[in-house]
């Protein structure tokens, strides 16, 4: 089956990144179709012998027009992602870029209700006070945080998500990836199993491509010389 997701999406999010820390390069025109569909953009530093390493990642889970998400959300995952600084010129023969164009969204029967390897995971939940959870009536997991639970604050809803590689990527079962994700949501109290059951889970695939910086120039040149 053709993969939705192509090199031209990926070189499409490098270029906008490349004008926009370059004055005066014009963007080249997407020749792909214009369609809609969730998206994330990612960056990744690559260095010889080494794993590439997360530089940004933002996406939208709303559907969105292809040839101004993929330039809009290349540039707020450079420049936006709050774990890391700016993306600067000096950093692009180092980077590859992966695009992820989100499918197939069903919800979840329970936080246990999906496949790793093949479902991403996109959850929230209420503070754990709303719940009536403030005593532990689980085992915490191996990721679980220290056993308190905060106060209530204007944060009474939480939510995060993990793209569908991320989970084999770190070697995780279903509960130590939800767990991770309740702490990446912003939950900073102890992970108990009425918290997970509380969980409200959104599974869908992912059609994802990834290019490098040198595949990225190969490409521009090409489109400059037409």
């Amino acid at each position: 089956m053709k993969s939705v997701c192509t090199e031209e999406h990926c070189f499409h999010a490098f270029d906008a990144l490349y004008c926009a820390l370059t004055p005066g390069a014009r963007p080249i025109s997407p020749e792909f179709p214009d369609d809609k569909y969730p998206l994330f953009v990612t960056w990744n530093t690559c260095r010889p012998g080494r794993h590439p390493r997360l530089r940004g990642c933002i996406g939208n889970f709303e559907p969105m027009s292809l040839h101004e998400g993929l330039a809009e959300y290349a540039l707020v995952s450079a420049f936006r992602d709050h774990r890391f600084r700016k993306i600067d010129k000096s950093e692009l023969p180092t980077l590859e870029c992966g695009i992820s164009l989100l499918t197939d969204f069903e919800d979840g029967a329970s936080y246990l209700d999906w496949t790793i390897g093949v479902h991403g995971i996109q959850i929230s939940f209420p503070h754990p006070s709303r719940l009536g959870a403030a005593s532990a009536s689980g085992t915490p997991s191996p990721m679980s945080s220290t056993g308190y639970l905060p106060r209530l604050t204007s944060k009474q809803t939480f939510s995060a998500t993990y793209l569908p590689e991320v989970m084999p990527e770190q070697g995780w079962d279903k509960i130590e990836a939800i767990d991770s994700a309740i702490q990446k949501a912003g939950w900073n109290g102890r992970i108990t199993e009425d918290l997970r059951r509380g969980v409200k889970l959104r599974r869908y695939q992912s059609s994802k491509f990834t290019v490098s910086w040198d595949e990225y120039v190969v490409w521009r040149e090409k489109h400059e010389q037409v």
